[in-house]
């Protein structure tokens, strides 16, 4: 079974951080998983210089729909910060939207992977890991 170390869930909503993540680890994929409740805690952790208590996510489960910085938002900066904070990231956009047009732009930003509904089940775990990270 393929396992990966680290997810970064960002999601402002705390019982959907606490579902996802006990979906993820109960996937046993999974060596660690991070729950934030910002666009910019995402952006400070990935900035962060101290990669013992932040360690680079392979992995990154991003909300649309947040107060303060949104997930587009986190993403344009996200485009902005320096390339070795970015590394491999597989970001994948994980909404409750149903509106086409969130999903038609996620498609056309480069960085997102995916887009996925919530919430997230172990077949999706399972899924995502499968197809992007079977070469490692």
């Amino acid at each position: 079974m393929k396992r990966i170390n680290n997810v970064l869930l960002i999601d402002d909503d705390e019982a959907t951080n606490f579902f996802n993540e006990m979906v993820i680890k109960q996937s046993g994929m999974v060596e660690n998983v991070t729950c934030l409740q910002s666009g910019q805690e995402g952006l400070d952790y990935l900035t962060s210089d101290n990669k013992d208590a932040n360690p680079t996510p392979d992995l990154i489960f991003l909300d649309i729909n947040m107060p303060g910085m949104n997930g587009w938002e986190f993403l344009d900066n996200y485009k902005l910060i320096h390339a070795e904070h970015q590394s491999k990231q597989i970001i994948i956009m994980l909404t409750t939207s149903l509106n086409p047009e969130d999903e038609k732009r996620a498609s056309n930003i480069e960085e997102i992977t995916t887009y996925k509904h919530k919430p997230l089940s172990k077949e999706v775990i399972e899924e995502i890991i499968e197809k992007y990270f079977s070469n490692m």
